[in-house]
């Protein structure tokens, strides 16, 4: 398989973080990067955002890492960067603006042969795929797709771990999420009432579209799942709490851990990882997994609800997730010929 040619629209946390990890991938390399920031202060978030820095250097309009080099381009809507000119494969979305069909399909008319949408999209696209739960679905037709988002890629592996062992009759869902770049540092008029105010000095509710997608990627969760969002003032590591009425009423809190302890070990390896450890948010910052399980945070109450903590980091978990899909859906090639 020759090389993906991947370009990246939106050079922020994710976008950095799936730059990082593609420079470890010898089947891929980012060809093209679209955002609406100065190149050098592109460049200077590389070094300074508190991953990894990448010994990249920046050439003319190109950021250069060994014989990589990858063309800065000021593109503010998907129709404003010429694709076809850098002969890219895959477009990464990450800008959390674009998320309609019509939207990312100016990535396509641009010249892209497929498109991967790092967050939830707005409307019906090709597929929304969580890796490890519902890739057996991908076809080579698919054009237009989702890796879903952090939050979903968490909620999907512990409902699909836990039904196959347990059965799963109901459950309520709570991501403890790190504040996020469309929320102000200050109190200030928004459209919605509290997310007006300030993430850095609130714990503030809000919606999560999580379990409405959860129904699309596993339908035998319909009318099964509930759930919400609390955004805390961390600007990083996130916490899934899960609460679960299970169908094996005489589970106990050991067998709960040891489910995922095998889930980590076998199909969900690179997905799943367990701690012992009696970890805080900042811990789990800079782990590529999708979750991280803590055993010590799995409680009971009654005979069949089970309550679970899974921690993840909403950037670099997700980049990983991006990463992944399009290696996948090379494999698959692209109807009409190959990615």
């Amino acid at each position: 398989m020759s090389k993906i040619r991947i370009g990246l629209m939106g050079f922020g946390e994710i976008g950095r973080d799936v730059y990082r990890l593609s420079l470890n991938q010898p089947e891929m390399e980012v060809v093209a990067i679209s955002d609406i920031g100065r190149t050098d202060i592109l460049h200077y978030l590389l070094k300074t955002d508190g991953r990894d820095p990448v010994d990249a250097s920046l050439e003319g309009n190109f950021l250069v890492v060994g014989d990589q080099k990858a063309r800065l381009i000021h593109g503010v809507e998907p129709k404003d960067v010429p694709w076809d000119a850098f002969d890219v494969d895959v477009v990464i979305d990450s800008t959390h603006k674009y998320r309609t069909r019509e939207a990312l399909q100016a990535h396509l008319n641009s010249g892209a042969k497929r498109v991967i949408l790092g967050s939830l999209p707005q409307d019906n696209i090709d597929r929304v795929i969580v890796m490890g739960v519902n890739e057996d679905t991908m076809e080579a037709s698919d054009k237009i797709v989702s890796a879903a988002s952090a939050t979903t890629n968490a909620l999907a592996m512990m409902l699909d771990t836990l039904d196959k062992a347990f059965g799963v009759e109901h459950a309520m869902m709570t991501t403890i999420h790190a504040y996020t770049s469309d929320q102000p540092l200050r109190d200030t008029a928004a459209a919605d009432f509290r997310r007006s105010r300030s993430a850095a000095e609130n714990i503030i509710p809000n919606v999560n579209i999580s379990p409405y997608w959860m129904e699309q990627i596993l339908p035998r969760f319909e009318g099964k799942i509930e759930g919400s969002a609390l955004n805390v003032p961390v600007p990083m590591g996130s916490l899934l709490d899960l609460t679960c009425v299970l169908t094996k009423g005489d589970s106990t809190i050991e067998e709960v851990n040891e489910a995922m302890r095998k889930a980590a070990g076998g199909a969900l390896a690179g997905y799943i990882e367990v701690t012992e450890d009696p970890i805080v948010s900042s811990d789990v910052i800079g782990n590529a997994h999708s979750l991280l399980f803590d055993t010590k945070g799995t409680m009971k109450s009654s005979k069949r609800m089970v309550k679970t903590l899974s921690w993840y980091d909403n950037s670099l978990g997700q980049a990983g997730r991006l990463v992944d899909l399009a290696l996948a859906y090379a494999k698959l090639g692209v109807e009409g010929g190959a990615a």
